[in-house]
């Protein structure tokens, strides 16, 4: 498939093993896991990079290969539980804060016509995730723009 704003070809990758149970090399407790995963998070960890920190590090120098086939829980459920999740979806924040650093770069270099159009591709990119987000993970009356997308990630 192609990418969005691009002529070029989306890059493809990998696949994940099928597998039903956890490997027996891994046999870390639930609640082990859970508590490191919060312990990420408690640290300014994204979902995305917990699950690396899991599969590299470990809990307790043991490697956990998928943290949803050791739980039965995805990252983000046990964050959910935990309340030690942020409030923007972790795609969404990650746009917010590009559209953020070529908001700011544009403010110094106006001429700069490569980065205004990156900037307004990335805020096309995040108007659609609000969309799709509007109602779950989001008020039903939120909209973007720059000034909620800096109050957000403020916080």
């Amino acid at each position: 498939m192609a990418r969005m704003h691009t002529r070029r070809r989306g890059s493809s990758g990998s696949d994940k093993p099928v597998a039903d149970d956890p490997p027996e090399w891994s046999d870390v407790d639930e609640q082990d896991i859970e508590a490191r995963v919060v312990e990420l998070a408690d640290q300014g960890h994204d979902p995305s990079v917990i699950g690396m920190k899991l599969r590299d590090e470990g809990v307790k120098g043991t490697p956990i290969p998928d943290v949803t086939l050791a739980t039965g829980k995805k990252i983000t459920e046990i964050l959910d539980d935990h309340d030690a999740g942020h409030d923007l979806p972790e795609d969404l924040r990650s746009l917010m804060e590009r559209a953020i650093g070529l908001r700011e770069h544009m403010a110094d270099n106006a001429q700069d016509h490569q980065n205004k159009r990156a900037l307004q591709n990335t805020e096309s990119k995040i108007r659609r995730l609000v969309d799709y987000y509007r109602g779950d993970a989001l008020d039903e009356e939120f909209t973007y723009n720059y000034e909620v997308a800096t109050e957000l990630l403020e916080e």
